[in-house]
């Protein structure tokens, strides 16, 4: 008895405090009550940025190809073809890019490839590891012209003990 008492008290708590959420809006304006503008969700707040160019075709053989760019200077392209072999059949390989300025107000543009062996983005602000110092390209050199016979960093004895 006392645990339908409990429930009753916990139903009764959470109708009560949901008719206080009627004119939430939560985060850039969305209220998930479907009270604002755009597409059904609810969403209401941020500037309105026109799309000035939409193309997308899907020609049903797995080839496909998009793009698009909006009024803030945002824009992307991609196309894609089954051409490597997968596991479940052809595997789509696509090539692409993107652009758009950054708060800083720097252009970022990147392109890249996605195939049977991962995603490969090229572009001016991906960090590049620095150059390989001249003595370890010096001694990789040496490694590959003189290679251990057994194939082990230390064939030699070292004080009476052999590795």
């Amino acid at each position: 008895m006392c645990s339908i008492k409990v429930i009753l008290s916990f139903a009764v708590i959470t109708m009560a405090s949901a008719g206080h959420l009627g004119g939430y809006t939560g985060y850039n304006g969305y209220s998930g009550f479907g009270s604002g503008s755009g597409a059904g969700f609810g969403y209401s707040g941020g500037a309105h940025i026109p799309i000035l160019r939409y193309d997308n075709v899907n020609n049903g053989d797995g080839t496909y190809r998009y793009s698009y760019e909006t009024g803030n200077g945002i824009s992307a392209h991609e196309s894609g073809a089954p051409r490597a072999p997968g596991p479940e059949g052809p595997a789509v390989t696509a090539e692409g890019g993107f652009s758009y300025r950054a708060p800083d107000g720097q252009q970022v543009s990147l392109t890249y490839t996605a195939d049977e062996n991962g995603f490969h983005p090229t572009g001016s602000h991906i960090p590049t590891p620095p150059p390989i110092p001249e003595a370890i390209l010096r001694s990789l050199q040496y490694n590959r012209q003189n290679p251990s016979y057994d194939g082990s960093y230390n064939s030699g004895a070292y004080n009476g003990y052999h590795y």
